[in-house]
């Protein structure tokens, strides 16, 4: 790469393939048997008189270069030269280790050639001990600069050992953390030392006391700087309401399968914090009450009620009232009846801004689609999953009213070959269908539809046996940062740390609904979201 073209003479007898390096390799040469046998022989370019075009190159150039390649095509690079080892360490921002306990022994040569590295990512199997405090405290003094944390499954890890790393590293500014063993003076920790905090995810964290007796977290001096907040499956969360209620700058709040009513702690939220652009419920007991209180937030743009069976029609209509502002409306209505027509027409007449909706377990008429149609006119993406009312004739109406659609999924609803018909002659900016598990819809249909509507794709599977507890929520804590890099090849006579995979079993998974009926809607609308971008976000 970036070296002169070289051409070898064929010498009488010698037949040997001669390779050529700008500077001695890392790897010792393979030189010739002496049997006289053929073999590849390592060669410098200086050795035979060429010349290294790439030592033209700066070396802040060929960082930029190396930025833009994958961390397999990274590894490679390095091992062209020691110059390119040295650049490639040196200009690597993310990293990614397996945090078992082996990894102790190689840290420090680990983190002498990635000495830049400020989102690291420590991740270990359930099944395999995990780092300690010890290399957590080493990793904290060779990465002062570090400001993205993930951490998955260390439960050797301590409150002493998550204090003396946040005072080394107290330019964090985002930690996320998921089936980790300290507890709330860890926690309390990282709050009272990293001043610049914006984004929190916990999930599990097993260290948190149990009762009346659990240690409140936060708000410390991060309160001032968090934007965005995430807690799941934590079974004492409330312990968070003190963070939740001094992070005074809040944008995101993201609550998952957390226990005890929130109704309370919602509507003290709601008093102290007026900033909340975006919120997240899933599977959490909270009722109207919750909701009223969420209608304070004035400026909400997003909301997602996902398996909240206390939240009716009612509730629904006071957040529609007062949040004016809302353009993403998300609602799991685990097939209780409880949210109607006469909650969605409330949407329709009072959040005109409206642009993208779900309804999974939901059952809407004809006469809430054609309100959303024609009050929402910016309504860009629509999936309708799971419910009962959702046939031709409803069908028939999105395909005349929605004239700004352009996303439209329908999943398990009682739609035919007449309502594919109707979309041929409507919604004329529909750029993309998905029809999964509609078992009147045909082949045939879609790809009549396909001819039709040449620039519309039309996605159409075989029906399947449908899981009643899938979820539309988005599977894992969220990531904090994107490390991708994997390194375990890399360090001469290391052990092996290898980023490995720590998720559950797919059955484990799909007992707990997070696999088979999400996918189609939390995928599609991720992809889907990108498409958003037209309109700006607020919470930015």
């Amino acid at each position: 790469m970036g070296q002169s073209a070289s051409t070898v003479a064929a010498v009488a007898g010698n037949h040997n393939r001669i390779k050529f390096r700008s500077s001695p390799p890392v790897i010792s040469p393979t030189m010739k048997d002496s049997d006289g046998d053929d073999s590849d022989v390592v060669v410098g370019v200086s050795d035979v008189g060429g010349y290294d075009y790439s030592s033209n190159i700066p070396d802040e150039c060929l960082a930029s270069i190396f930025h833009f390649l994958s961390s397999g095509d990274r590894k490679s690079c390095s091992l062209v030269c020691r110059r390119w080892l040295r650049v490639e360490g040196q200009s690597r921002h993310r990293l990614s280790l397996n945090a078992q306990a082996e990894l102790f022994a190689v840290v420090s040569v680990i983190f002498t050639r990635f000495d830049s590295v400020t989102k690291l990512a420590l991740k270990c199997d359930r099944r395999s001990a995990s780092i300690g405090d010890e290399a957590l405290v080493v990793i904290s003094l060779r990465c002062r600069n570090l400001t993205r944390l993930k951490l998955r499954s260390c439960r050797e890890l301590t409150d002493a050992g998550m204090e003396a790393f946040a005072k080394n590293c107290n330019g964090l500014k985002k930690l996320s953390c998921g089936s980790c063993a300290f507890g709330a003076k860890g926690m309390n920790a990282v709050l009272n030392n990293c001043s610049g905090l914006e984004e929190l995810s916990v999930k599990r964290l097993r260290g948190i006391t149990d009762g009346a007796t659990a240690e409140p977290i936060g708000p410390g001096v991060a309160g001032g700087s968090l934007r965005v907040i995430c807690l799941k499956e934590l079974y004492n969360g409330q312990c968070f309401g003190p963070l939740i209620i001094g992070s005074t700058n809040l944008r995101t709040l993201k609550l998952f399968r957390c226990s005890g009513d929130w109704d309370k702690i919602l509507e003290v939220i709601a008093e102290k914090v007026s900033g909340l652009v975006e919120i997240h419920l899933e599977r959490l007991q909270v009722s109207d009450t919750g909701l009223t209180a969420i209608s304070k937030s004035s400026i909400l743009e997003i909301l997602h009620l996902v398996k909240t069976p206390e939240c009716t029609n009612n509730g629904l209509k006071i957040v529609a009232e007062n949040c004016k502002l809302l353009r993403k409306l998300h609602i799991d209505g685990w097939k209780t009846n409880r949210i109607s027509d006469e909650g969605l027409i409330a949407v329709a007449k009072h959040c005109p801004n409206l642009q993208e909706l779900v309804l999974i377990g939901v059952n809407p008429t004809c006469a809430s689609l054609e309100k959303l149609a024609t009050n929402c006119l910016n309504l860009e993406r629509l999936a309708l999953c799971g419910s009962e009312t959702v046939g031709d004739p409803e069908l028939s109406c999105i395909a005349a009213k929605c004239v700004a659609l352009r996303k439209l999924c329908i999943k398990s609803c009682p739609v035919s070959d007449q309502g594919m018909e109707a979309l041929a002659h409507g919604c004329p900016n529909l750029v993309k269908v998905k029809v999964k598990k509609c078992r009147l819809v045909t082949s045939e249909s879609a790809d009549w539809l396909r001819t039709t509507r040449g620039t519309v794709s039309v996605n159409l599977d075989t029906p399947e046996p449908e899981n009643p507890d899938a979820s539309a929520s988005d599977g894992g804590v969220p990531e904090v940062g994107n490390e991708n890099g994997q390194v375990a090849g890399q360090v001469r006579g290391g052990v092996n740390i290898a980023s490995s995979s720590t998720g559950r079993s797919n059955s484990f998974k799909a007992r707990l609904g997070l696999t088979t009926g999400r996918n189609l809607v939390a995928c599609t609308f991720r992809r889907w979201s990108s498409f958003g971008g037209s309109s700006s976000s607020r919470n930015n």
